[in-house]
């Protein structure tokens, strides 16, 4: 396999995991490049092959931009943890689709980009460098956003698990799971009303 310096291409990548799962890259509705070695740093046009790809796996290697999938018209779920992404881009082109957005473990500091993302339910990004929890306003246009994942942000840094809850909440009411647990109905009112659920037992 080719190497252009110290990298995988896209090309290369698929073309293993062609060979090694035996399946058709055109055909296949789950696909995963990941943890590869050299490391792919770019997603270039080569993914547009993967037609029928329904669960598209990028996550382990060291891509620092988001690369355009206009062909990828019935992409759900997209995974790009533990890469170098900084900022939301290009992903207009998977507006009808992307139900699953999988990209903890990078460096974004703004939720910008994603405001028409129609389908998106589901948006796991702990640990990148979200530093404010007005930045979550602009999910609110994701009218179908009901799981988040925020864990490992400087905005939860000196909040206690309840205060950064609300304080989530509060921006996104519609939310049904916060951090891997379900928001009931009392914690949505009260962060809503800006109640202090400790207050009775303290």
């Amino acid at each position: 396999m080719s190497h252009k310096g110290d990298s995988t291409s896209c090309k290369d990548a698929i073309k293993k995991w062609a060979s090694e799962s035996k399946e058709d890259p055109s055909q296949a509705k789950k696909v995963l490049l990941i943890c590869l070695i050299p490391s792919i740093k770019k997603m270039d046009n080569s993914l547009n092959s993967l037609i029928s790809c329904e669960h598209l796996g990028l996550s382990t290697n060291c891509i620092d931009r988001i690369g355009a999938l206009p062909n990828l018209k019935k992409l759900k779920i997209l995974s790009l943890g533990r890469n170098n992404i900084r900022r939301f881009e290009k992903l207009d082109d998977l507006k009808d689709t992307l139900e699953q957005l999988w990209i903890s473990y990078n460096s974004i500091d703004k939720l910008d980009g994603l405001k028409n993302l129609k389908q998106l339910k589901v948006l796991f990004m702990s640990n990148n460098h979200i530093k404010n929890f007005d930045e979550l306003l602009k999910l609110q246009e994701c009218d179908l956003l009901e799981e988040l994942l925020l864990l490992g942000n400087p905005i939860y840094e000196d909040l206690d698990v309840t205060s950064r809850r609300a304080e989530v909440i509060r921006r996104l009411p519609k939310l049904k799971k916060l951090d891997n647990v379900l928001i009931s109905e009392l914690e949505r009112d009260a962060a809503i009303k800006g109640d202090d659920l400790n207050t009775e037992t303290e």
